[in-house]
C-alpha cells in the first residue's frame, strides 16, 4: 500500500456525523480507515456501505467497550500497533434526559461517562503514539452546551464542558510539536440522537454540512471548529452574558 494513503480511525464510527465525515474522507481519495463502535454488526453495516463508495480504500471495523480504561487502552493499542494514525475522530457520545438524569443517578453516570469520560481517555490513549510519531491530527467532538451550563441541559453540558477543557490542555501540552488538536463544538444536528429536538420544532442544522466543516477544520488543524460558524457568535454572547441577565432566560 502507498505511503501516501492516509490512515483514520474513527471512534464511533455509527454516530451521524462521523459516517458522513467517513463517505468524505473516502471519497476524496483511496484511505486506511479503522471504524470502532460499541456494536459490531452496526459499524460493519457503516463499512461495508464505505467499501461500495471506495473499493480502493482499506476499511475495517471493530468494536469494544467505550467505558473501561485497560478496554480503551488495548483497543487504541491495536489500531496503533502498525503505526500512529494520520487521523482520529473521537465522535461518540448520547443526549441525555436532562430530568432523568437529575432523578436517577445511575442516568447521570452515564451520561457524564459516555459524553464525557470516554473521548477523553480515548484521546489520552491516541496521543501518545501520535506525540511519539510527531505526527498526526486528533479532532475531538464536544459541543456547544459545554460553553455554559444551562437548565435545559447542564449534565450533558457538563460532559461536554470536561472535553473542552482536556482538548485545550491538550493544545497547550503539544503546542511545540507536529502533533494537532482540533475540538469541534457542533450545534444541534439534524441526526437520530436529537431525533427528540426535531420532534419538538427545534431547528437542526444538516449533518452533510457540519461533515463537511468539520473535514475541513481536521484538514486545516484549526484549533476550534463550530459548526455551523453562527454558534460562534452565539455562544460568545451567551458566555458572556451577565448572572442577572441570563437566569432570566428559559433555555
Amino acid at each position: 500500500m502507498p505511503d501516501t494513503i492516509k490512515s483514520i480511525a474513527i471512534i464511533g464510527a455509527t454516530s451521524a456525523i462521523a459516517e458522513h465525515c467517513a463517505r468524505l474522507w473516502v471519497k476524496d481519495s483511496a484511505v486506511n480507515l479503522v471504524l470502532v463502535g460499541r456494536n459490531l454488526a452496526k459499524t460493519e453495516k457503516v463499512a461495508a456501505d464505505l467499501r461500495v463508495r471506495s473499493p480502493q480504500s482499506t476499511i475495517r471495523s471493530l468494536a469494544g467497550d467505550f467505558v473501561d480504561p485497560l478496554a480503551i487502552r488495548q483497543l487504541v493499542a491495536n489500531i496503533t500497533s502498525e503505526g500512529s494514525p494520520d487521523i482520529v475522530l473521537i465522535a461518540h457520545g448520547s443526549l441525555p434526559d436532562q430530568i432523568q438524569c437529575q432523578q436517577d443517578l445511575s442516568a447521570n453516570h452515564e451520561a457524564l461517562a459516555i459524553n464525557g469520560v470516554s473521548p477523553v481517555l480515548f484521546a489520552e490513549a491516541f496521543i501518545s503514539p501520535m506525540q511519539q510519531a510527531n505526527h498526526g491530527t486528533l479532532a475531538i467532538i464536544g459541543s456547544v452546551a459545554g460553553d455554559r451550563g444551562r437548565k435545559s441541559n447542564y449534565v450533558y453540558g457538563a460532559a461536554k464542558g470536561l472535553v473542552t477543557r482536556y482538548a485545550q490542555g491538550l493544545q497547550h501540552r503539544l503546542a511545540k510539536t507536529q502533533v494537532k488538536v482540533v475540538l469541534v463544538k457542533p450545534g444541534p444536528t439534524d441526526t437520530p440522537m436529537t431525533a427528540q429536538l426535531k420532534q419538538q420544532g427545534g431547528k437542526l442544522a444538516n449533518v452533510e454540512d457540519v461533515a463537511q466543516a468539520i473535514v475541513k477544520g481536521i484538514g486545516q488543524g484549526k484549533p476550534v471548529v463550530y459548526t455551523p460558524a453562527k454558534w460562534a457568535l452565539i455562544m460568545m454572547a451567551i458566555r458572556h452574558l451577565p448572572r442577572m441577565l441570563f437566569n432570566k432566560l428559559d433555555i
